[in-house]
């Protein structure tokens, strides 16, 4: 009798479940209405689901059941379409030489060119992005350490770099630095890689403990 009623409770929550997968959208109201077990099937369900469509299909499906996706769910989709539309990008231009088409993207991809070109228009405005540009700021200090490193060690490019780095992030300051091909000017002082050639120890040592002194020491790990 037991197990009778138990296939019955099952049946009868499948049922539930069928009915509110053919509505046009799925609701948190109509969430409320299912037991513990059940919201965690249809989950499963709708997960499944999903995972399974592509193109316009899938977005037609995300429409429907929008309303009780969670942000997290929301940015872990954002960052799938941006992995797999960067990915597309990068692969196309390198076989074929040229940007793909939104058309090509979407054939390659699984996403509909709607949703690519939302994704394209958005995208620099989108919090995901936006987070992702202050991991690459966060790691400026550690590639300025790198370039500084080589400027110490007589590498005039790396040099003008850093001083242009200093330059560019320092804009209040009366000191001229200027960029040319071969060389560093800083005011009327020009400093060339045949000039750092010809200075001997004593003086490169000077240049090194000057250039320690005023700028900032930061760890290369």
């Amino acid at each position: 009798m037991k197990h009778e009623k138990g296939l019955q409770r099952l049946t009868d929550s499948e049922a539930k479940l069928k009915r509110l997968l053919n509505h046009k959208h799925i609701t948190p109201k109509q969430l409320e209405r299912l037991s513990k077990a059940e919201t965690s099937r249809l989950m499963e369900l709708l997960t499944e689901k999903f995972n399974g469509l592509k193109g316009a299909e899938r977005d037609r499906f995300y429409q429907k059941i929008e309303p009780i996706v969670s942000e997290c769910t929301k940015t872990q989709i954002w960052e799938n379409n941006h992995i797999q539309i960067t990915r597309v990008i990068s692969t196309f231009i390198q076989e074929y030489g040229r940007m793909p088409t939104k058309s090509e993207i979407a054939n390659k991809s699984g996403l509909s060119r709607q949703t690519i070109h939302k994704h394209l228009k958005e995208y620099t405005n989108h919090p995901q992005y936006l987070e992702q540009l202050e991991q690459f700021r966060f790691l400026t200090s550690k590639l300025l350490a790198k370039v500084y490193q080589f400027a110490v060690n007589g590498d005039t490019m790396a040099a003008k770099l850093y001083f242009n780095l200093l330059g560019f992030m320092n804009n209040g300051s009366n000191t001229l630095i200027q960029n040319q091909n071969n060389f560093i000017q800083i005011n009327s002082t020009v400093l060339s890689q045949q000039t750092i050639q010809h200075l001997n120890p004593e003086q490169l040592n000077s240049i090194e403990a000057i250039l320690k002194t005023a700028l900032p020491q930061v760890k290369v790990y």
